[in-house]
């Protein structure tokens, strides 16, 4: 077990890694004066409110209020223990660590989904020893190698191979400790109808693990070799604790680095497109795991690049899933465009055809502009020899030129459709202006409407209250001196109201036994609860005057101490009128004399 990490080290590492290099590898930052702004990785946002600061080496949401250092980043991006953090941040700056085994090291995630995620790690590597290694998978590993996949890539994907018995992953897992249970509910076995006990899910096949963006497996696909019988090609891991397909794109924890060095990502239909993509030198893509695109994928997407290029197969079905992915990245106004592949065809099917440098020069490196997909999905299964169909193709094809684009660009699409239908250059035109006409007037209604809108629809902003100022403000002096905690221990006064401030309160005493000095990015780290992680970054980061500390912890106690007060004359007032209600005078009088009281104490504050 290793041994705890040194604050040296600790210090050495967080002090030669640069946050925004860290940060720029999961959201696209762009610098704005002295600091950086991204869409906050934490939360669903279009407008940027995510600041990176270099100077500081701290990140800050104005919209959701996370924030922290590289370290803390890392924690709450990957979901993994601060250990695990310092030593992937280690790796970036050449400073290894060894990170502990030890099940009482404090992790974000539950003690379930560590299991689940060590036992996929444990099946990833029984499933590849099995192809590479054993007599039972070596017609996989032939298969493999005739499709392409050299020893380098099974490798650096962990593909594997399952065994034909029934049991052998189950009796492993068993062996090793892990509940079949739990294994059950992440995917890995099945229970027997009668209760009495468990088989594995796959068998006889090649395995195809799942990774989430920090690169740990949540998941398998597995694909059989002979298509001849009842079983379906592909069978996938089920939804789990772990594995939620809606949010997983494939191959984005390989793809990142070079995405972030592109800012394009090519997205593709599956998992082995991705592989077919790699083969051809495409390393830059994702895949969704059989499920259309989400606004999870999409918030994933728009973090990381500028330009998404829509490759998916070139059958019917294919073109109606590129249109939805495209018309939903344009929505999100993205750069699209869309890598159309010839009738029929997905990537492999291309890649053996016409070869890896063709798909990369011929079809992902000259896509189709939006607009200009558009247009061909909109002339698909029209006969221009039918009137109806050419209104149809041209009302369609006017739709996507209004609005977004230049000048010089509708006027070619104008030349095109004219072309295409024989229709007038002057006519499309006129039409044209009447579509813009009509637009401009439902924008107008809709800024109209925005600007009055009805009663109900305003949201309230949360009111700041005194008691939460002076709550924030306090604390910000306890991040930032370790006297002001001593002083409030001394004081034998509870310095907070609300549960989650005392909750941080607690811990920050017990930081400073450890420490002995006020450190506000080295305490974020050892709060294992992101929620309080935030509490104390934005009071970290809150306004302060050291120079009148003395007289700002003296109002922020008594502001404190105030709230208090009126709250125990709230509670006896409501007590006082159940006394009366049930006519016992005795109570209510002496109730009475105790807010009586109160309220002399609380004027003399």
């Amino acid at each position: 077990m290793a041994q705890r990490i040194p604050e040296e080290i600790i210090e050495q590492i967080r002090s030669q890694a640069d946050i925004v290099d860290v940060i720029n590898d999961y959201v696209q930052l762009t610098k704005r004066g002295r600091n950086w702004f991204g869409l906050c990785p934490f939360h669903g946002e279009s407008t940027p409110s995510f600041s990176v600061s270099t100077d500081k080496q701290i990140f800050h949401c104005f919209g959701c209020g996370a924030g922290g250092n590289a370290i803390t980043f890392l924690m709450d991006i990957d979901h993994i223990p601060f250990q695990e953090a310092v030593a992937k941040l280690g790796d970036r700056v050449g400073v290894h660590v060894e990170v502990s085994t030890s099940e009482e090291q404090t992790h974000p995630i539950s003690k379930e989904e560590g299991r689940m995620k060590e036992a996929h790690a444990f099946a990833a590597e029984y499933y590849q020893h099995l192809l590479l290694n054993t007599e039972e998978g070596e017609k996989a590993l032939i298969y493999l190698q005739q499709r392409g996949f050299t020893k380098e890539l099974i490798e650096s994907y962990g593909i594997g191979w399952s065994l034909p018995h029934w049991d052998s992953l189950t009796q492993l897992l068993k062996r090793k400790g892990f509940e079949l249970a739990e294994m059950e509910q992440c995917g890995l076995i099945i229970q027997k109808e009668d209760g009495s006990g468990w088989f594995d899910r796959f068998r006889e096949r090649i395995m195809f693990p799942i990774k989430d963006e920090g690169g740990r497996i949540i998941a398998f696909s597995g694909r059989i070799i002979d298509n001849t019988g009842e079983d379906a090609k592909y069978l996938n891991s089920p939804e789990s604790p772990i594995f939620h397909k809606g949010q997983v794109l494939y191959n984005l924890d390989q793809a990142r680095p070079v995405i972030r060095k592109e800012r394009k990502i090519v997205l593709f239909e599956g998992f082995m497109d991705v592989l077919s993509g790699k083969k051809a030198n495409v390393h830059n893509s994702v895949a969704t795991m059989g499920t259309a695109l989400t606004m999870q994928h999409l918030n994933k997407i728009k973090r990381l690049a500028e330009r998404i290029i829509v490759c998916y197969d070139g059958d019917k079905a294919g073109w109606e899933a590129a249109k939805r992915a495209a018309e939903m990245l344009h929505a999100e106004k993205m750069k699209v465009d869309v890598a159309v592949l010839p009738t029929g065809l997905d990537p492999d099917d291309y890649i053996k055809q016409f070869g890896e440098e063709s798909f990369k020069s011929k079809i992902i490196e000259e896509p189709l502009s939006y607009i200009a997909f558009m247009l061909m999905y909109a002339r698909r299964n029209k006969n221009f020899q039918f009137n109806n169909d050419i209104l149809q193709y041209v009302d369609e094809a006017l739709n996507y030129l209004v609005g977004g684009i230049s000048p010089i660009e509708k006027e070619l699409y104008v030349k095109q459709i004219s072309t295409e239908t024989n229709i007038s250059e002057d006519t499309l035109n006129m039409q044209l202006r009447q579509k813009e006409g009509q637009l401009a007037q439902n924008s107008k209604r809709q800024e109209q409407q925005q600007q009055s809108p009805a009663p109900q629809m305003k949201l309230p902003k949360k009111k700041i209250t005194a008691i939460d100022r002076a709550e924030r403000l306090l604390l910000a002096h306890m991040l930032h001196n370790i006297d002001v905690v001593d002083r409030v221990r001394l004081a034998e006064q509870e310095p907070f109201v609300r549960d989650d401030y005392l909750a941080v309160y607690v811990h920050l005493i017990g930081f400073y036994e450890n420490h002995q000095k006020a450190d506000y990015q080295r305490f974020a780290e050892v709060l294992e609860d992101s929620e309080l992680r935030k509490i104390a970054m934005e009071a970290a980061l809150a306004d302060r005057d050291p120079e009148h500390l003395e007289e700002e912890i003296s109002d922020c106690l008594k502001q404190v101490q105030k709230y208090k007060i009126e709250q125990q004359i709230q509670d006896k007032n409501h007590a006082l009128k159940e006394a009366e209600k049930m006519h016992d005078f005795g109570s209510a009088l002496k109730l009475s004399q105790e807010v009586i009281d109160l309220r002399k104490s609380l004027s003399a504050m």
